[in-house]
């Protein structure tokens, strides 16, 4: 296990943790509703697919890499901005960023990054996920409440490292995004009981709200107000991660998964948030304090995953909608820019008019799309051998050519906006998909998986090209 630098999953919580929910699942549409795809995506998918069964199409995508690892391959995000007209990016641990030959594909291919733990609620305590490590006194709308102390340390070594390169490279800069204020599996579950002792009653939610409050108000300051050292580094916040179900219900509850306990540390499934208020009130008011505290330039994201899961698509949109339509003046409304779809997927699913689907439902209320935490599980067979390796290189290729594709071809429709593709990680063997997990990781732990651009010698993969071509016609 690479503990020091392996990502966690926004469906995994850190430290050996792990969720109960199913990445990569997937169900169709429903009949008949806005499904029409066949014309504008069905062609390029039925040639892609064709070329990656022959193996024409990722055998050429090989001999560019070869000849790429000895010449010069195209840049990353130069290709897609020319292509797609908005940033790439990759996820990254404080682990991952001591790695030099990570943090040079980084600064060579990408130009936005998410810190993959550290801006997490139990990173924000150091971890003292057992216990509160402490508590100090803050002013909130002229009340004196008592907060627990908060540990920025890991954050800021990691943006200190990006703040030293934007100001060497003012034209080659790497943006951030902040992940996440409100999400039910790395908040440690003494945040949400009197005196933060879980061993007491759970707070009102007249208490939670000034608890919220202050905790977006506090991160955003630090990290994006005017007096920030970081001040512009940052392009976008989720603000809610992961709030809705998987199951027939919209929103995740406290009873996700009957064999976890409330009064477990950190959650994988069920949701204190929602045993405090019973309703979606929290979620709004993420929005609404976020908007509050955040600069006006500031993206503001939910962000979910199973997203393109028929029945699920059907909840986030009825999230999406509510926070949509309670926007508003800073202070008083909600505001949302993007949908983040987690593109958790494997070679077998979702489908790609699943995909198509999905993207579509979510313009129609907000606008604004992005691939949020981009990976892709290997093939059940996969062993990692060389000889496996060469066939699922090719798959892989073939199955991000095909998504490529599809966010292609809803950025040309004029009321749709791919604004942002991130990868969940860099090179192979750093993915959280590496390590034991029941979220979308080998279940043993002894499962290989290839999911990104980058192998483990830290070179181009055939899939790379799959993100510097344009789409078929």
């Amino acid at each position: 296990m690479l503990a020091a630098s392996l990502l966690s999953g926004c469906g995994t919580p850190a430290e050996g943790q792990e969720g109960s929910s199913m990445q990569g699942a997937s169900s169709d549409a429903p009949a008949g509703a806005d499904h029409d795809v066949s014309d504008r995506v069905q062609g390029s998918v039925d040639d892609v697919m064709q070329g990656s069964m022959d193996g024409e199409a990722s055998d050429q995508a090989q001999e560019s890499a070869d000849d790429g690892a000895a010449e010069n391959p195209p840049i990353l995000k130069d290709a897609v901005m020319e292509i797609m007209g908005c940033r790439i990016g990759c996820a990254a641990t404080e682990g991952e960023l001591k790695d030099e030959k990570v943090w040079e594909i980084i600064t060579t291919h990408f130009n936005a990054i998410t810190l993959g733990n550290e801006l997490k609620p139990d990173a924000m305590v150091g971890y003292s996920v057992g216990k509160c490590p402490g508590t100090e006194e803050a002013e909130l709308n002229g009340e004196t409440i008592v907060v627990p102390k908060l540990d920025y340390s890991r954050a800021e070594r990691m943006l200190d490292k990006i703040y030293d390169w934007n100001k060497a490279h003012p034209d080659d800069q790497i943006l951030v995004k902040g992940h996440v204020l409100v999400w039910h599996a790395q908040t440690p579950e003494w945040f949400f009981h009197e005196d933060y002792d879980k061993n007491k009653d759970y707070v009102d939610k007249e208490t939670m709200n000034k608890r919220l409050e202050w905790y977006i108000r506090t991160m955003l300051t630090h990290f994006t107000g005017e007096e920030s050292k970081y001040k512009g580094m940052f392009y976008g916040w989720d603000v809610v991660n992961e709030a809705c179900s998987d199951g027939d219900h919209v929103y995740r509850t406290d009873s996700e998964n009957p064999d976890e306990a409330l009064s477990e540390d950190r959650h994988g499934s069920n949701s204190s948030w929602w045993h405090i208020y019973q309703s979606s009130e929290y979620i709004i008011n993420a929005f609404i304090y976020a908007n509050k505290y955040a600069p006006a330039d500031l993206e503001l994201y939910y962000n979910d995953y199973n997203e393109c899961m028929g029945s699920k698509v059907g909840h986030i949109t009825e999230l999406l909608t509510e926070i949509k339509s309670r926007e508003g003046e800073p202070g008083t409304g909600t505001r949302i820019t993007a949908m983040g779809m987690q593109g958790h997927y494997s070679m077998d699913s979702p489908k790609f008019n699943d995909v198509d689907y999905a993207i579509r439902q979510y313009a129609k209320v907000v606008g604004n799309v992005q691939f949020s935490e981009l990976d892709l599980k290997a093939s059940a067979d996969y062993d990692g051998s060389d000889e496996a390796k060469e066939t699922e290189y090719k798959k892989q290729y073939g199955r991000y050519k095909l998504i490529y594709n599809v966010m292609q071809t809803e950025n040309e429709a004029e009321d749709i906006h791919i604004t942002g593709i991130t990868f969940w990680g860099t090179v192979d063997h750093y993915s959280w998909l590496q390590n034991s997990s029941n979220v979308g990781g080998g279940s043993s732990g002894n499962l290989p998986q290839c999911p990104l651009l980058f192998d483990e010698h830290y070179q181009i993969k055939p899939a790379f090209y799959a993100f510097t071509e344009k789409k078929l016609n």
